[in-house]
């Protein structure tokens, strides 16, 4: 019945291929099969380095990195992230969380925590871009998703073009928790949309620490690269 009213909805609204633009046949969702193949995958999980797990090191403890992605200057790929932060397109994040979630390589989660957006800027995008990856892996996963422990407390400008140290001072005191005691003695796999410096997820991830006995993983679409 699904296929057929997607048969009947294409007729008249053609889905496209959020990447390329062509029409996606019947059995495609938002890529089409020839950009699923040549997604530039990081595959963390199939080297003996974990490329994104080291982007950490010695700066907080990381139990086990994964991210789906790598988004180079000037790629295509891009154009998901943009899709799905700016125009209204939250499908794309839970389409890519069952991707990493098919994928990934991170045992005994309790819960999954998406950083946070500000109130502010969540009602003007009607939704978390992070929320809707972390979606995404909870509906593969059956994993719980927490949004109310770990929050965003005051309002930050956007981090695109800051320097590294200006990213870190923008987000580093603004990540508050709720309730201590829901993740003591959890595993908790924080999820955010892209890797740049981790600033963001460093600050996170030092709110959270603050609680006793927490393992953190962490899990992203992608990481950013030249």
């Amino acid at each position: 019945m699904k296929n057929f009213i997607t048969h009947i909805t294409d007729l008249f609204y053609p889905r496209i291929c959020q990447v390329c633009g062509k029409k996606l046949y019947l059995q495609e969702e938002i890529l089409c099969t020839e950009c699923i193949y040549d997604m530039p995958r990081i595959n963390s999980y199939l080297t003996s380095e974990n490329q994104v797990k080291n982007i950490f090191t010695g700066r907080f403890p990381v139990e086990n990195a994964a991210a789906l992605l790598f988004f180079k200057k000037g790629s295509a790929y891009r154009k998901l992230i943009h899709k799905l932060k700016y125009k209204k397109k939250p499908e794309i994040g839970i389409y890519l969380g069952h991707l990493l979630a098919e994928d990934i390589n991170i045992n005994n989660i309790n819960y999954i925590v998406p950083v946070p957006l500000h109130h502010r800027k969540k009602k003007i995008r009607g939704y978390n871009q992070s929320e809707m990856f972390a979606q995404g892996i909870s509906e593969i996963l059956n994993i719980p998703i927490d949004t109310q422990t770990l929050i965003r407390s005051s309002f930050t400008q956007t981090q695109t073009q800051k320097t590294r140290y200006e990213r870190w001072e923008n987000v580093k005191s603004v990540f508050t928790i709720t309730d201590k005691k829901k993740f003591q003695d959890k595993h908790i796999l924080l999820v955010d949309d892209i890797i740049t410096t981790g600033a963001t997820l460093e600050g996170c991830s030092l709110a959270l620490l603050k609680i006793k006995s927490i393992k953190i993983s962490i899990a992203a679409i992608g990481i950013a690269s030249n």
